[in-house]
């Protein structure tokens, strides 16, 4: 229990990156502990949007796979499974696979690549907000789920590493839904929490070999840790890695509400590291977004309310000078808080709940976080 595995790896020299998650994998039994002969296997990245490997804004094709050909030794059958923000259909799918740059990791370890768009709303007894959750049919069908993610930072949620992967058991444009329905940042990270339960993968592989730091989780900038690293249990391992970037657990809504609920650690101190010790990997002036939850009662007069609202959030603010004009800002927006006026978004501050999947989804990166003077003092006390 709360053993994470480390393994410097400097680059994504295919040889070097498989031996390390292999080593990740002996540490806690061996591949054949988490997959059986005749399994199939569901290797899940995070692939949020297309976008080249090389702005480490999805996990790199070399670890995905590594982690397939693990499982096809182990006598399991690999497939390449993911849910992109925006429609779930094949022909995004396909583009995201190429773009990516999982069509080759596929080729190249003969795992498949998934193209079923079927969904299913499974009922969850056990999740503390979610009793019923709509997941990706694959990850439902599979044997067995490998969650392969990647170490960056988030607008919203501060950190995605393992347990904000599993989101990507939920399809495409139902992600808004879950936004929109738990716009609360703790209600939202509870969210995540469940999902990732409910998916409840084998294993979890973390690309951090090249992270991105700053404005996360697709429009920061590449930062070099030259690590990959591990574990079979994701509230742990983003305890972990926390670390690794420099954030207090307690500071990322997801690591902080899992440690109330008595999933994790509640810092990397009680955490067994094997391989390599954190402090080798922990970068001090990490990027982080410089993002914090500001309590705002509704029980005050609503005039008040929207007043004390919108001076003290931070919102998204669209640079025009950048934007291409395709509209997937206001596509993407759970609650229809944008608009494309004259092949430009323009933003109901009103409506919006700061979910910041504005910026998430920009594939010209012309989304930032505007934040207020007062809210700039107010989150740094």
């Amino acid at each position: 229990m709360n053993r994470v595995s480390l393994y410097k790896c400097d680059d994504y020299e295919y040889a070097k990156v498989k031996e390390c998650v292999r080593k990740a994998f002996d540490d806690f039994g061996g591949i054949k502990n988490f997959v059986k002969d005749g399994e199939r296997v569901v290797v899940k990245p995070n692939l949020v949007m297309r976008k080249s490997p090389d702005s480490a804004a999805t996990t790199h094709p070399a670890v995905v796979r590594a982690v397939a050909e693990l499982v096809k030794e182990a006598g399991g059958t690999a497939v390449i499974a993911e849910s992109p923000g925006g429609p779930f259909n094949e022909m995004l799918l396909k583009s995201i696979y190429r773009g990516c740059g999982m069509d080759e990791a596929a080729r190249l370890s003969e795992a498949e690549l998934s193209f079923n768009t079927e969904t299913e709303e499974v009922p969850f007894s056990k999740g503390l907000l979610l009793k019923r959750i709509s997941v990706v049919s694959e990850i439902l069908k599979a044997d067995k789920v490998i969650s392969v993610c990647k170490l960056k930072t988030h607008g919203m949620v501060k950190m995605t590493c393992a347990v904000k992967n599993m989101f990507g058991a939920i399809p495409g444009t139902m992600k808004a839904e879950y936004h929109l329905n738990r716009s609360n940042i703790t209600d939202f990270a509870n969210a995540l929490i469940d999902i990732c339960l409910l998916v409840k993968p084998a294993f979890t592989v973390v690309d951090a070999v090249e992270c991105m730091e700053g404005n996360g989780p697709t429009g920061g900038n590449p930062r070099h840790v030259g690590l990959i690293a591990a574990s079979d249990d994701p509230f742990t391992l983003d305890i972990a890695m926390a670390g690794v970037i420099n954030i207090a657990p307690k500071d990322i809504p997801v690591c902080a509400e899992s440690v109330k609920r008595g999933l994790c650690p509640s810092n990397a101190g009680d955490i067994e590291f094997i391989g390599g010790r954190l402090l080798d990997f922990a970068v001090r002036d990490f990027a982080v977004p410089k993002t914090k939850p500001i309590n705002v009662t509704e029980k005050m007069p609503k005039a008040m309310y929207r007043f004390v609202n919108d001076i003290l959030q931070p919102h998204p603010q669209f640079d025009h000078n950048k934007c291409v004009g395709c509209g997937r800002c206001a596509q993407n927006c759970p609650p229809n808080a944008i608009t494309m006026e004259n092949g430009s978004p323009e933003l109901d501050r009103k409506k919006c709940i700061r979910c910041f999947c504005c910026q998430e989804l920009c594939p010209a990166v012309a989304v930032d976080i505007k934040r207020p003077p007062l809210y700039r003092i107010i989150s740094s006390l």
